[in-house]
């Protein structure tokens, strides 16, 4: 059990730090809004940074969220169902869902990032921010972290242990 709690030691701080990312994204608003209302400027990197501020809390974030079993659910029957019959159905449900499409994203994201790389992808905006690669890195990196999460939450589920708060 210290692997699954290493694991939601490290998921936790990562969900904990994008959390931060929000002050910083008020921040980087308040200045453009400013900047426009007083000056009548603006520069294309400021609103595209805003945007990728908000992609890496989002995504960041929704590890995190799986941990602390705060997603959203069609809750038809499983709140009715027994703690035991609970846990079952996050173990089915995360072996057959949530890891499978976890994989695909991990490998599709990882392409769509080393293209970025590779090419030097960058805003086609005069002044826009020049390399998109760290955000769409973003995307491999969120998916490894629903994988380790999930496997943690496989063996609490399995075990039968709660998540540690």
């Amino acid at each position: 059990m210290k692997a699954v709690a290493l694991i939601e030691s490290i998921v936790a701080t990562i969900g904990k730090a994008a959390g931060y990312l929000n002050l910083l994204l008020i921040f980087v608003i308040v200045v453009d809004v400013s900047l426009r209302a007083i000056f009548n400027q603006t520069a294309a990197w400021v609103g595209e940074l805003s945007w990728h501020l908000f992609a890496m809390i989002f995504l960041l974030g929704i590890p995190y969220t799986l941990q602390q079993d705060r997603h959203v659910r069609v809750d038809l029957f499983y709140e009715k169902f027994s703690p035991a019959n609970q846990r079952l159905v996050n173990l089915v449900g995360t072996l057959l869902f949530l890891l499978p499409w976890a994989i695909v994203l991990l490998f599709t994201g990882w392409n769509f990032a080393a293209e970025a790389l590779a090419s030097g992808e960058g805003s086609p905006n005069p002044n826009g921010i020049t390399s998109f690669f760290p955000i769409k890195a973003m995307i491999p990196l969120t998916a490894a972290l629903l994988i380790l999460q999930g496997i943690a939450s496989c063996v609490r589920a399995y075990s039968g242990q709660p998540p540690e708060e």
